[in-house]
């Protein structure tokens, strides 16, 4: 819970700009942690979980960060191939023989790391509830033909990625557990990241912030990107703040996190696979998730037509335009969220960010934004 805070000029600096922030109404309830190397350095909060009932953010705060979750489901397929359980030039079908049909029997698991597998489509009959159950969604999944020939180009796989992954992690498991278990056990609690939630128990509702989603662009109908992200399971309040639907595991956008956990996750990853003696990866197989992944440059239908600089590992990389502006630094992994969430490990200088807020900026067209002017802030103030 919530505890004694750095006392670094970078906390004192990132608080003075929360404040800001909030005030000028460019944020609602933000909160941001950083670590640098084995030492965290900010955690920072400001404004309302909830501004219809006055509820303020505190350091236990959670939120939604969408995609965010993606990093920490990729994450869990390479502590698998650092076990020797999954390789990633394997057909998803050695693990999952199901999934061999409708001419997917040569989509890997490199391709879907590096979102080329051409599996981006969610059933066309997906309800908010059937989304919720696992295996309804990979038993669909498995049985429908890919939208692209595997690795014949980009194409984001904005929420089939999560069930791809996840499940090959279950079946790897030597304890078979559910995905959301897999991730507490194996990769959370070793990190003490105590608030990483992929389906949240009861206790915990009450400290998850209201979104607002007022400037967030929604796609129109009729495209590639709306069979990705079909209207009924939309990524937004409705259906991601009901009840059932937090309580599921939804591996590529269902994650509820803090900043504070979110950001010793990304701590592990900026010190090369360890933090606090706990170490996950070698540091070796994380400097190899910064080398870009095939069609690296091609715009992708699925993400409005946009280049998505995506890694082969899964990860983002950071670039000069939001949403990746914020790490600045272009080797940086990162991984973005729907409507502004970001977290992001610079391999080079040991910095890792968690930014966490609850006011959803508008996907396409969001120019200078909090996440890079926290970025900047904190990378002005290590000294």
């Amino acid at each position: 819970m919530t505890g004694e805070r750095p006392a670094t000029s970078a906390n004192a600096a990132v608080q003075e700009a929360l404040n800001r922030l909030v005030a000028e109404g460019r944020e609602i309830g933000v909160q941001v942690a950083a670590w640098l190397g084995e030492r965290q350095i900010v955690d920072c909060w400001a404004g309302l979980a909830d501004p219809a009932r006055g509820r303020m953010v505190d350091g236990d705060t959670l939120f939604n960060v969408y995609s965010v979750s993606k990093a920490v489901t990729a994450t869990c397929v390479h502590m698998q191939v650092e076990r020797g359980l999954i390789d990633y030039d394997a057909p998803l079908a050695e693990y999952w023989p199901e999934f061999a049909v409708a001419g997917k029997a040569d989509v890997t698991v490199r391709h879907v790391l590096s979102h080329t597998s051409g599996v981006l489509r969610m059933p066309p009959d997906v309800t908010p509830e059937l989304m919720t159950d696992w295996d309804w969604m990979c038993r669909r999944i498995a049985e429908m033909p890919a939208a692209y020939p595997a690795g014949s180009r980009s194409s984001y796989q904005s929420m089939t990625l999560g069930w791809l992954l996840g499940e090959i992690v279950r079946r790897t498991d030597p304890r078979q557990r559910p995905f959301g278990q897999f991730v507490r056990e194996e990769l959370a609690e070793p990190l003490g990241a105590s608030d990483l939630w992929l389906g949240i128990p009861d206790e915990v509702e009450p400290r998850i912030a209201k979104l607002d989603a007022a400037a967030v662009y929604v796609a129109p109908d009729g495209n590639i990107s709306r069979e990705a992200t079909p209207i009924q399971v939309d990524l937004m309040p409705d259906p991601f703040e009901r009840p059932y639907v937090r309580r599921a595991c939804i591996p590529a956008v269902g994650g509820i996190f803090n900043a504070r956990s979110e950001a010793r996750f990304w701590a592990m990853l900026a010190n090369g696979g360890t933090l606090n003696g706990v170490r996950l990866l070698s540091e070796e197989r994380v400097r190899s998730f910064i080398a870009p992944r095939p069609f690296f440059d091609q715009a992708d239908p699925v993400f409005f037509g946009m280049v998505v600089p995506i890694a082969w590992s899964g990860f983002w990389l950071g670039g000069e335009c939001p949403p990746v502006s914020a790490p600045r630094n272009p080797l940086a992994l990162c991984h973005p969220g729907m409507g502004g969430s970001i977290g992001w490990a610079d391999l080079d200088s040991g910095l890792a960010v968690a930014f966490c807020h609850n006011r959803m900026f508008d996907t396409v067209d969001i120019g200078e934004d909090s996440r890079t002017i926290i970025g900047d802030v904190i990378r002005a103030n290590l000294s």
